[in-house]
């Protein structure tokens, strides 16, 4: 589903412009970006719980050149823990 399928639906449904909700829906992202980037974790209930983590600095291999060991810095990535009733939905037996 695509962020212009997501507001169809719900201007459908709660009978909004689709301008509307596009803009809702763009605004919530743009302060969950904001909040990530700024190290906070955005909580939401019956959903999950993104954060930021840090990858530990390591060492890797070039795969063209297997034998040159490559030093892949410590960096900091997104990460998402899904809610307890996303889990149950997602794991039903289809």
């Amino acid at each position: 589903m695509t962020k212009r399928e997501l507001a169809i639906r719900i201007s459908n449904e709660m009978k909004l412009t689709q301008l509307a909700v596009k803009q809702v829906i763009q605004k919530t992202l743009d302060y969950i970006v904001e909040s990530l980037a700024n190290g906070e974790t955005v909580e939401l209930r019956n959903f999950g719980v993104f954060k930021v983590r840090t990858r530990k600095a390591r060492l890797g291999r070039n795969p063209n050149k297997p034998e040159q060991e490559v030093r892949i810095p410590a960096k900091r990535v997104p990460d998402f823990k899904p809610g307890r009733i996303m889990k149950e939905k997602v794991e039903k037996p289809l």
